[in-house]
């Protein structure tokens, strides 16, 4: 188990990103929020196994309108009885 802080750049916003994202992460039984940034990039939290987080990434690349430019990515501790997977409103 593991848990990562992602920031996607690019054509991420007002193309279904945070909508492919739940729909994947709920699917991959991956927990967590996404967000709309200021900037025009989403941020992510996510936690679960290594495995499905990549497979997430890999089905949001795979969205309709997404274009991901760059994504950063950096460890995080693990959040202990964390449920679901949900927008988190700036």
């Amino acid at each position: 188990m593991i848990r990562r802080k992602l920031q996607f750049y690019g054509r991420v916003q007002g193309v279904g990103f945070r909508h492919t994202a739940i729909n994947a992460a709920s699917r991959l039984g991956l927990t967590g929020w996404v967000r709309n940034e200021r900037d025009g990039s989403v941020s992510m939290e996510v936690q679960g196994l290594d495995v499905a987080i990549e497979r997430l990434i890999k089905t949001i690349k795979n969205g309709r309108y997404i274009y991901i430019d760059r994504i950063t990515s950096a460890d995080m501790p693990v959040v202990d009885n964390e449920d679901g997977f949900t927008v988190k409103w700036a």
